[in-house]
């Protein structure tokens, strides 16, 4: 079934692509703002890669915020006081689940709908969706993509032939699939070296390869969270926190090098951090070991760039992702080391009515900065209404190129492309609102609405759509 475009750019509606945490906080911040929108997710149900049940979600059953409860949460909605210090993948999609029932936004909230195209037009933006009724095409006054950067997984290419298995992480969910085996994995992030920690535990023989040396950041430091204690510290120069930060890893950790760990190539703060306790743990037990690169396969065995080799049943690959905006025109996005090449990370330089949030990787958790984020795009929005104030803040955005390093020499990659450091950020963002004179975002008037109509609303959406998907 094929609708005729509507008039919903005549009320100034916006669609917001992707119901993840990105996506809840612009709808928030549009709701407050009184902008009309549409919160269009292709899963069932809000929540985003938090969402283990998300087709291609990269969450896996072991997987914890890495960021603290504490200070890593929503402006104003503070996680609940039971919550650990580094919840559960479980924890989170209650929370963000929670957030949207208290704050309204099931009834804008078009699940179970794929953005399958969205075309620039003369005013606007029109959208292709695809749902349970078929395919209708819909005008927007704007876009904002929230649609995620962990999605598309990115593969290594080796020579010569494999007999045993290769995935990606994102296909990984349990320990269970890793017993009786002996496992490669090949990356040393954050999922990297949780996946490796289970391997650790539950397979036959387990295995790391890492391409170059990072500096390992405990969870907790003096007994607190460590994203705690570098947010006492944030007022220091930045030369000053490297190096007490150098001196307090130096006491925890000691020399990894002699858990056959390469010593880190850069700088500590250069590279996005690793914060992990548990694999320098099981290395001390001699539970798992680290590999270089890998340089050819052969049959059931690999062989690394150091002559050795390994039988090896099951590779996971760890290797990231690209960010792709399929349902965009290729030229939509420009792109700098394969990430979109956006003003502030938010806002296209060659359309105004175009907004992105979450493209982007920061030093500490993302969730202290979208709500910073959307309400900057709600005021862009605002602000078209008025000619004058529109026009200023285009120019700004056309010829204004800021430092968001915070002093840091991030490692060349492409990884770190649009890599930001979040106390620059945050200032970055602040002077904006400043200079656009736009109302500055006030993190404590977010606290979450009344809860009985928003809750029982989330109630009666869910029984309908799970009539309508004949669940």
């Amino acid at each position: 079934m094929t609708a005729s475009a509507s008039t919903a750019y005549d009320s100034g509606r916006y669609c917001i692509i992707g119901a993840g945490p990105g996506g809840i906080s612009v709808a928030r911040a549009f709701g407050r703002a009184g902008i009309p929108y549409d919160l269009v997710e292709r899963h069932s149900d809000v929540g985003g890669i938090w969402d283990i049940d998300n087709p291609g979600s990269p969450v896996y059953e072991s997987a914890h915020f890495i960021s603290s409860s504490g200070i890593s949460h929503f402006a104003g909605v503070p996680m609940p006081e039971d919550y650990p210090d580094y919840p559960s993948h479980e924890r989170i999609l209650a929370y963000l689940r929670g957030v949207a029932a208290r704050e309204g936004l099931y009834s804008h909230l078009r699940a179970s709908t794929e953005v399958v195209r969205a075309e620039r037009i003369d005013e606007g933006w029109r959208v292709v969706l695809r749902g349970c009724h078929g395919t209708e095409t819909t005008d927007y006054a704007g876009i904002v993509c929230a649609s995620g950067t962990t999605w598309h997984p990115k593969m290594p290419s080796w020579p010569g032939v494999f007999a045993g298995e290769v995935v990606h992480s994102s296909r990984y969910r349990s320990a269970a699939e890793l017993a009786g085996r002996r496992v490669l994995v090949v990356g040393a992030g954050n999922s990297g070296c949780d996946i490796a920690s289970d391997a650790a535990t539950a397979a036959k023989a387990a295995f790391i390869s890492m391409r170059r040396g990072y500096h390992f950041i405990p969870k907790h430091v003096f007994g607190m969270p460590t994203d705690v204690f570098a947010d006492k510290s944030k007022y220091m120069p930045m030369a000053l926190r490297r190096w007490v930060f150098e001196r307090i890893l130096c006491i925890l950790n000691g020399d990894v090098t002699k858990l056959g760990l390469p010593a880190p190539d850069h700088p500590l703060l250069a590279s996005h951090p690793i914060t992990n306790d548990q694999l320098l743990h099981y290395l001390r037990h001699g539970d798992i070991s680290v590999k270089p690169d890998v340089k050819r396969l052969d049959g059931l065995e690999l062989e690394f760039v150091d002559g050795t080799r390994e039988r090896i049943d099951l590779v996971i690959c760890a290797t990231g992702y690209e960010t792709r905006t399929p349902y965009l025109p290729e030229e939509t996005l420009p792109t700098r080391g394969g990430r979109p090449d956006l003003y502030l990370n938010i806002f296209s330089r060659s359309h105004r009515d175009l907004f992105c949030t979450g493209f982007l990787e920061s030093n500490s958790g993302l969730f202290k900065l979208f709500d910073l984020m959307a309400h900057t795009i709600a005021q862009a929005v605002l602000a078209r209404r008025d000619p004058a104030a529109n026009t200023k803040f285009r120019r700004r955005v056309e010829q204004h190129a800021p430092d968001l390093s915070g002093g840091i020499r991030y490692v060349e990659s492409d990884r770190h492309a649009n890599y930001v450091n979040i106390d620059a950020y945050r200032a970055a963002l602040t002077d904006l609102c400043k200079r656009m004179e736009w109302p500055s975002f006030d993190p404590d008037g977010l606290a979450l609405l009344p809860p009985a109509v928003e809750v029982q609303e989330a109630r009666d959406w869910k029984r309908t759509s799970a009539s309508v998907r004949g669940l």
